[in-house]
C-alpha cells in the first residue's frame, strides 16, 4: 500500500459493534459493523474479531488500534465491563485485540471520552483548550480533553459527569445514588418523568423523539421535561467549570438531537445562575460528528489526528 499507515478504530456498543480504518486527517476510509450478540461474552468477541479481520484483510497497513467502549473499564488491566454488554465483566479486550495485531500498540478509552477527543480535533471542539464533551442519551457520559490530551483518571473512568449529584432529594439513579444528572436529564428519565405527570405520546411509542415532537407542538409537560433536563445539564457544566475551568462544552447523543429544545434550556439555566466570571465564560455547542465520533476518537488514541489547521 502506498498511503500513510491508518489507525484501526473499534467502537463497542450494546446494540452494534463497529470497526474502521481512519486516516491521519480523521477520514474513515473503510468500516464494518455487526449487531452485538446477546448473552455469551465469547460470542460478542467472535463477532468483533470477525469484522476486524475482514477489515484488516482489505488493508493490513495499520499503526495500531484504538478502542472506544462503554464503561466501566480499567486501563491498568485493559479490561472492560460495559453495563450494556452483560457477558463482558472484566473482559480483557486490550489483550485480545493485541493478539490480532502482534507488535502494534492497542489503546483503550471510554466512548464518551473518545467522542470528546474526536470533537476536539475535528468537530465543534476545535480551538478549545479545556473541553468537556457530553453524551446525553439513554445515559449521560462525558470526557475531558485538556490541551489536546484526553484525561482518563487512574483507572480510565474519569468523566462520569452523569453521576454528578444535581438534586440530593431527586429520583434514585441506577447507580444507587439519588439525584444524579443521569436520573433527571437522560432520555428515558425525561420520558418517565413526563409520563408520571400525564403526558402520553401521539403515537404508540413513548420515547425521546415523541417527547420532543410534543414539546414542539406546545405540550406543557413535554416542554417542562426539556427545561428540567437542561437545568440538570447546566448544573453539570457549572460544576465542571469550577473544577477544571473548561472553556467549551460539546453535547451529543440522542437527547441533543432536539437541540432546538435542549440548548435554550441549558443556556437559559446557565444565564440565570450567579457564579464567578471564569465559570460563566463557557461556550455550549452541539456535537457535529454524530455516530462517527467514537471511531474517530478511538483512532486518535493511537495516532496524532490533529488537522494541520485548527
Amino acid at each position: 500500500m502506498s498511503h500513510d499507515p491508518l489507525a484501526l478504530a473499534i467502537d463497542v456498543g450494546g446494540t452494534k459493534l463497529a470497526a474502521a480504518l481512519v486516516a491521519p486527517n480523521g477520514t474513515i476510509t473503510a468500516r464494518r459493523t455487526t449487531p452485538t450478540p446477546a448473552g455469551d461474552g465469547e460470542a460478542v468477541w467472535r463477532a468483533l474479531a470477525d469484522i476486524v479481520g475482514d477489515l484488516l484483510a482489505t488493508d493490513p497497513l495499520v499503526l495500531g488500534a484504538g478502542i472506544a467502549s462503554a464503561a466501566p473499564m480499567d486501563l491498568r488491566t485493559g479490561t472492560v465491563s460495559p453495563v450494556n454488554i452483560p457477558g463482558w465483566r472484566g473482559f480483557p479486550i486490550v489483550e485480545r485485540t493485541a493478539a490480532l495485531l502482534p507488535g502494534l500498540p492497542v489503546r483503550l478509552g471510554g466512548d464518551a471520552q473518545c467522542m470528546a477527543l474526536a470533537e476536539y480535533h475535528h468537530g465543534t471542539g476545535r480551538g478549545s483548550r479545556c473541553l468537556l464533551g457530553m453524551v446525553v442519551s439513554t445515559g449521560i457520559g462525558g470526557g475531558f480533553v485538556f490541551d489536546g490530551r484526553a484525561h482518563f483518571g487512574t483507572s480510565g473512568n474519569a468523566g462520569h459527569v452523569g453521576h454528578f449529584v444535581v438534586d440530593p432529594a431527586g429520583p434514585e439513579c441506577r447507580c444507587g445514588a439519588r439525584g444524579c444528572a443521569e436520573a433527571i436529564a437522560s432520555g428515558p428519565s425525561m420520558v418517565r418523568w413526563a409520563r408520571e405527570r400525564g403526558w402520553r405520546p401521539a403515537g404508540d411509542t413513548a420515547d425521546g423523539v415523541a417527547l420532543a415532537a410534543a414539546a414542539r407542538a406546545g405540550d406543557e409537560v413535554a416542554r417542562a421535561a426539556f427545561q428540567r433536563s437542561g437545568a440538570a445539564v447546566a448544573h453539570v457544566i457549572t460544576v465542571a467549570s469550577a473544577l477544571c475551568e473548561i472553556d467549551r462544552v460539546v453535547i451529543g447523543g440522542g437527547v441533543a438531537q432536539a437541540w432546538d429544545l435542549l440548548e435554550p434550556a441549558v443556556t437559559g439555566a446557565l444565564a440565570g445562575w450567579p457564579g464567578l466570571e471564569f465559570m460563566r465564560a463557557v461556550e455550549v455547542l452541539p456535537a457535529t460528528l454524530g455516530v462517527d465520533a467514537g471511531l474517530i476518537g478511538a483512532a486518535a488514541l493511537v495516532a496524532d489526528l490533529t488537522p494541520a489547521v485548527l
